[in-house]
């Protein structure tokens, strides 16, 4: 390649003075002595190119090879319907083609999500992948899309290049689909309380009309039918405290490109206003003050305590408006107001005629209804007076054997308490024996049912938990655990060990002995599966596609199973293991590959146009995609037609050698110089002559 180089001998500055002065002597020699002043002109014109020192530049250009990139569309939507395999035979049909063509430099691009990112990342892949590509490198970038892409620059300037872009969107026109929109949705609410979930059925291609079905918990607990389009209402009650999982789901439309959206799920967190506790301590004791302290120092509990302190029995005489103490409301606390309290406390309390036999069958109701029920026992329950003689006995886990064993011990966590929550991980019983203190006495009991997480003196049991239809019953079988709050022996875990008691009783679910709980951080999920048996079995995991797979649990702390398994695409995962049901988001809580399924030319047309680009469908309502021809087209022309797409090669090259040959300098601008002179001579003296 030839091309003209100048390299002047003098500022440019200085040359430019030197040519005006030359040009304005030849203009005054024109004038004073005729044409022949034209080649003393000619003569300086030569000189300042002298001085600008023009030199022929030879360039050894070999030219570079184009680059085309094919980014091909690996996000979730990508996979409904038949897009996956559409999606194949494209890019399989375009690797022949571009392989066919000479020299061009391929390169395959796959974009996603991306990780910790929402929505297909089509042209940040891009923007990396050819990071290394000179722009005027870029003969074109096919892509091949559904469409639904949500990083599309603004312009070309974001864009990055100018060469073509073709987009080949897979998916059919008269795509149908159906999903479920939250419009509104309350995170938290008062156990025992209606909240209201409002939301909405989306649909395209549908008939209209939806039916829709609530669960809470993998439990349905409502059906209804609305129409499509317009909002709805759903009062749902928050049975209890913590997590109340609300899954809404619309009945599927036949021939739909997905059933991930057909399901929402809000997670309700209940919240109790008070917990209300009744404590009945059937005379003063020791430990009548380490259970009211314990009740009192937690702000959330609403504390009603009574003590009996004259029994019935006693009659000294003493009239009765002289003495300082109140009736016992039995009929106000047993009767009309039991369903009131979470949780019932007997503390030591003996069979004293204080409550009537028809009381005793109220507590057992309220217990196999919901209510809960803690038996602290002490010598009494070992006498004829004892509870278990009452028709509370029905719902008791154990009855007492008449024995009283007094003798220094320490209390033991049983095997299967290593697998409860109530009892696992007690602060001191990582030691054998534990760390804590002795207590002195135990009541001797015989079990019917419930399990035994503490032993006491001679391995009898210590602490007995039961569950009664829909209630729970716990019973302590000693009245020295207020010997750890007053630090005998170095003391115990007093407060950890009944604060976790009254709250199982309560329902708490951190501490349920069956549970499945399920968290996603990033791509990672993690499943926790507590359960009092020695195997579970393997958890069923079910993707936002629908897909499913069962994963192995391992057994990391008595008790407690745990997995793990990396999520395949964003969404809405379902984890089951017998009766139990756990839901887990990766993602976002609505992620925007699922918020709008439908395959789509418009949104990349305008991006794709200014280019020179073009967008179409490969496929039509039936039959298999059909690819467009790719062919090389020049600068300047159209780069697509009705059944091709053209690609723009670059002209750029890599230069291999230069050769420089001086036009003003040397004998080549002497040989001018002095024929310019000798011409003006010679014409100077003719003129004379003449």
């Amino acid at each position: 390649m030839l091309s003209l180089s100048f390299t002047p001998l003098l500022p440019l500055w200085a040359l430019a003075a030197l040519g005006v002065l030359a040009l304005a002597l030849a203009a005054l020699a024109v004038l004073s002595r005729g044409p022949v002043a034209i080649l003393r002109a000619l003569a300086l014109a030569l000189v300042l190119a002298a001085l600008a020192n023009p030199s022929l530049v030879r360039e050894e250009r070999e030219p570079i090879r184009s680059v085309v990139a094919v980014v091909t569309d690996r996000s979730a939507s990508q996979a409904l319907g038949d897009r996956k395999a559409m999606t194949e035979e494209v890019r399989a049909e375009m690797e022949r083609r571009l392989g066919a063509l000479p020299d061009l430099d391929i390169r395959f691009v796959e974009a996603g999500e991306g990780e910790g990112e929402d929505g297909t990342r089509l042209f940040t892949a891009l923007g990396r992948a050819l990071s290394d590509v000179p722009p005027d490198r870029l003969a074109g970038v096919v892509a091949i899309t559904d469409g639904v892409v949500h990083d599309i620059p603004a312009d070309l300037s974001g864009l990055g290049f100018r060469a073509p872009l073709h987009v080949l969107v897979t998916g059919r026109p008269s795509e149908r689909d159906r999903r479920i929109v939250l419009i509104e949705a309350p995170r938290f609410g008062i156990v025992g309380k209606d909240q209201t979930i409002r939301a909405e059925v989306s649909e395209r291609g549908g008939t209209g009309r939806a039916r829709v079905t609530v669960r809470r918990d993998g439990q349905p607990v409502l059906a209804r039918e609305v129409a499509t389009g317009t909002p709805f209402s759903l009062t749902i009650r928050v049975e209890h405290g913590g997590p109340n999982v609300i899954e809404i789901e619309a009945e599927a439309l036949p021939g739909e490109l997905t059933l991930a959206n057909n399901r929402a799920v809000v997670t309700m967190e209940g919240i109790r206003e008070k917990l209300r506790v009744l404590l009945v301590s059937g005379e003063p004791h020791p430990g009548e003050r380490t259970w009211r302290n314990l009740l009192k120092s937690d702000a959330n509990v609403d504390l009603v305590h009574f003590t009996i302190l004259r029994p019935p029995e006693k009659q000294d005489g003493t009239p009765i408006n002289e003495l300082s103490l109140i009736a016992f409301p039995t009929r106000e606390l047993f009767q009309q107001k039991i369903k009131e309290f979470d949780l019932i406390i007997f503390d030591r309390y003996a069979n004293q005629s204080v409550l009537p036999a028809t009381y005793f069958d109220n507590i057992a109701r309220y217990v196999r209804e919901g209510g809960a029920l803690l038996i602290a026992a002490g010598p009494e329950f070992a006498s004829p007076a004892s509870l278990a003689r009452t028709r509370l006995s029905s719902i008791l886990p154990g009855i007492p054997d008449g024995r009283v064993i007094e003798e220094p011990f320490r209390p033991r966590i049983t095997r299967e308490g290593e697998r409860h929550p109530v009892a696992r991980d007690l602060p001191g019983s990582e030691t054998d024996p534990p760390s804590w203190g002795g207590w002195l006495r135990v009541v001797g009991a015989q079990l019917r049912r419930g399990t035994s997480v503490m032993s006491g003196a001679q391995g009898q049991p210590l602490l007995v938990l039961a569950r009664e239809d829909k209630g729970r019953v716990a019973l302590l079988l000693s009245d020295h655990v207020w010997l750890w709050a007053r630090g005998y022996e170095d003391g115990g875990p007093h407060v950890d060990l009944l604060r976790r008691l009254a709250h199982w009783l309560m329902k708490e679910p951190a501490l349920e002995e069956e549970a499945l709980r399920a968290s996603a951080v990033g791509r990672e999920i993690a499943i926790e599966r507590q359960s009092m048996g020695p195997d579970p079995g393997p958890v069923a995991v079910v993707s936002p596609g629908g897909a499913r797979a069962s994963l192995p649990t391992k057994e990391e702390r008595p008790g407690l199973f745990r997995a793990r398994m990396r999520a395949g695409e964003l969404g809405l995962y379902t984890i089951r293991s017998g009766d139990l049901v756990a839901f887990t988001s990766v993602g976002p809580a609505n992620p925007l590959e699922l918020a709008d399924v439908f395959s789509d030319t418009e949104r990349l047309r305008p991006l794709a146009e200014a280019t020179g680009g073009s967008v179409r469908r490969v496929a039509g309502e039936t039959g298999g995609p059909a690819v467009p021809r790719v062919q090389l087209v020049r600068a300047g022309a159209r780069a697509a037609g009705a059944d091709w797409i053209g690609l723009r090669p670059s002209e750029a090259a890599v230069i291999r050698g230069v050769s420089v040959m001086p036009l003003g300098l040397g004998l080549l601008g002497l040989a001018g110089l002095l024929g310019a002179v000798l011409l003006a001579w010679v014409a100077e003296g003719r003129r004379r002559r003449a």
